[in-house]
Formats: structure tokens, C-alpha cells, sequence
């Protein structure tokens, strides 16, 4: 059956614009988690190279601008409200201006294409607790489904990789690494989701797409205590290996993980790794994320269609199905460790 809904709800990360928001910034990211403010600080000295501006605001206006485009060229027409879970604008700053607006039911598109505790159910969690001071005119919100086995996802990174891959001579392309990386999490939570197998397929579908056999995944952005076991290999750490046991001259690096330039793939990716490779004498190709390809954002409008026209067709490439529609209610469970406190 076809369901009505008022509005689209766009709901991110979020990132600091000036060196006055990093610090207040980190600390809504970090609040509850156990790790050290030294750890915050050092990351704050990441966000100083970039004048404290994260590119993911700015990042996700213009694909905000583009999905607007597109609702208004093709439908439906529903109105796109943008909130964030760490900064302006806050998650619960706009559900309350969508239930001032009459907004009564909404879908919402989570800017992670892959299913975990972070980048699925903490959302959830997020308009739960924005959603308890509005009582009575609370809307009701629908997630979209994952989208990491849609072709509006894999086609745009086939054609970026594939315009990397012809950079490089035909005589060393068979030997170059495709390299993908994502952001690393917990073991305990990667043990309660699909995060890996999930990537996985996308690595394999986008790798295949390009026809190059030799790729593997790799993982950054950790901020866990170190005692904490989390995803691995690291990406620098990987490099590094690759270059003791055998030298290799060039290296493609997509970050399948992010849809769109974050400050972890500037620092992580395009600052440390391109560092390491220059050191190591390896000439690193970075691959596009998808960014506001024309082809994502027809994708994120076809997401929409299928929820508001009833259409049982869900869209996918590969060997897993399709994502589910609605979260069982055991999906990427995980309790975060909190911090200990002495009185």
C-alpha cells in the first residue's frame, strides 16, 4: 500500500564551520563515550589545519539543493528539512519547526549507506529523545532504507575509480591495490550488525564494476581508548605493510564508507595516508566519493518512490538482498561504554 508522508527529513552528522565550534562539537560527539579528553584535543588539532571548518555542512547543503532540484523535476513534492545529530542544525531544533510547520508524518534519508549501531540505530535513538518535548504534535518519521547494494550508489564510485585506474599505465594497472576504506568501529559493535559484510559487498560490486580483481578494505578514523578492540587493518598501517613486503608504485584509495568528503577523509585519507604513500614513493590516485552525483541523487528519489508509491520492488545489484524497510527491533543493537566516575 502507498503511504502518505509530508516531508523529507535529511538527517546527518553534522561538522563545525569556525575554530569556535570545534571544541563544543566534539564534546556532543563524545558525551557518554568513554575516551579521553587528550584524544579530543588531539583530534581538535585535526579540525586546526582545516580553520575548524568540517566540509560535510556545506557538503550536504548543495546535495541538499540538488535533491530539492529533483523532487521538483520529477516528484514528489515534499518539502526537505535538514537536521543534524552534533551541530546546527540540531535534530531537535527541526522536528520542532516541521511540527510548527503541520509536518505530521516524514521519511528520513540517514547520510550512511551502510547498516550499524552509529550510523543506524543511534539515529533512531536521536528522534526518539528530539521527538519526547514536542508531546502531542510529534511526527512520526520512517527511515529510508540502507542503501549500500543500490546501483545510484555503486555506479557513481565505478566511474570514479575507473577514471583513476586510467591515470596509471597500462603495463602496472593489474598490479595496482584498489584500496577502500570506511570508518572503523568497535568489534562489539560490528558483531550486532551487517557494517562489514555490507561493505564488503559494496567493495566487491564497485571493484567488479571497474573489472579490477586486486582490491581490499582497510579502516580509519578510530577514537576508541586503544585497549578497545576496533576494526582493523588501519589504513596507514596498511600501507605501510604493503610497502614492506612488496614496493608498490601506485595505490587507489576510495573511501566507500563516506558519502562525501568528511574531515576524517581530508585528514585521514587525503592529509596522513597521501603523506605516507609520498614517503614510501607510492602515487596515491583518490577516488570520488559520490558527493551530489547526478545518479545518487536520482537514487535518493527513487528511495523515496518506493516508500510513498507502495511498489513492492526494491532495487538492488549483487548477491545480498535488499535492505529492510522497517529495523527489526534487534537490528545494530549495542550499549556504548560509558565512562566510570569516583565520588
Amino acid at each position: 500500500m502507498s503511504e502518505n508522508y509530508d516531508a523529507i527529513l535529511f538527517l546527518s552528522f553534522g561538522g563545525p564551520e569556525s575554530m569556535d565550534d570545534v571544541i563544543p562539537f566534539l564534546e556532543n560527539v563524545l558525551r557518554g563515550k568513554n575516551v579521553p579528553r587528550e584524544r579530543m584535543l588531539e583530534v581538535a588539532e585535526h579540525y586546526k589545519q582545516f580553520d575548524g571548518i568540517s566540509p560535510i555542512n556545506e557538503q550536504n547543503r548543495r546535495l541538499i539543493a540538488a535533491l530539492e532540484a529533483e523532487l521538483a523535476a520529477h516528484g514528489p513534492a515534499l518539502p526537505v528539512y535538514w537536521g543534524n545529530r552534533n551541530w546546527h542544525p540540531l535534530l531537535p531544533d527541526t522536528l520542532q519547526q516541521m511540527a510548527n510547520d503541520g509536518v505530521r508524518r516524514a521519511l528520513a534519508f540517514y547520510t550512511s549507506a551502510f547498516s550499524s549501531y552509529s550510523g543506524c540505530r543511534q539515529y533512531h535513538e536521536d528522534v526518539a529523545r528530539a521527538q519526547q518535548p514536542l508531546g502531542p504534535t510529534a511526527l512520526k518519521v520512517d527511515k529510508l532504507r540502507a542503501f549500500f547494494n543500490h546501483p545510484g550508489f555503486i555506479e557513481p564510485m565505478v566511474e570514479s575509480v575507473s577514471q583513476c585506474l586510467e591515470q596509471i599505465a597500462d603495463a602496472k594497472r593489474d598490479e595496482t591495490l584498489l584500496l577502500f576504506t570506511a570508518h572503523s568501529i568497535p568489534l562489539a559493535m560490528s558483531e550486532t550488525c551487517q557494517y562489514v559484510a555490507q561493505l564488503k559487498e559494496a567493495c566487491r560490486l564497485v571493484a567488479e564494476g571497474t573489472g579490477h580483481s586486486h582490491w581490499e578494505l582497510a579502516y580509519q578514523s578510530r577514537s576508541g581508548p586503544p585497549q578497545q578492540p576496533w576494526l582493523e587493518p588501519d589504513v596507514c598501517d596498511r600501507i605501510n605493510q604493503l610497502h614492506e613486503q612488496k614496493p608498490i608504485k601506485d595505490l587507489v584509495i576510495l573511501p566507500i564508507g563516506f558519502i562525501s568528503d568528511h574531515l576524517e577523509v581530508l585528514y585521514d585519507i587525503d592529509t596522513e595516508a597521501r603523506q605516507l604513500c609520498e614517503q614510501h614513493g607510492i602515487k596515491m590516485h583518490r577516488a570520488a566519493t559520490v558527493g551530489k552525483h547526478p545518479r545518487f541523487v536520482q537514487m535518493i528519489r527513487e528511495l523515496i518512490v518506493e516508500r510513498t508509491s507502495g511498489s513492492p520492488e526494491r532495487t538492488a545489484m549483487g548477491e545480498m538482498p535488499p535492505s529492510h524497510d522497517v529495523c527489526p527491533a534487534d537490528c545494530c543493537t549495542y550499549t556504548p561504554r560509558r565512562p566510570s566516575h569516583t565520588t
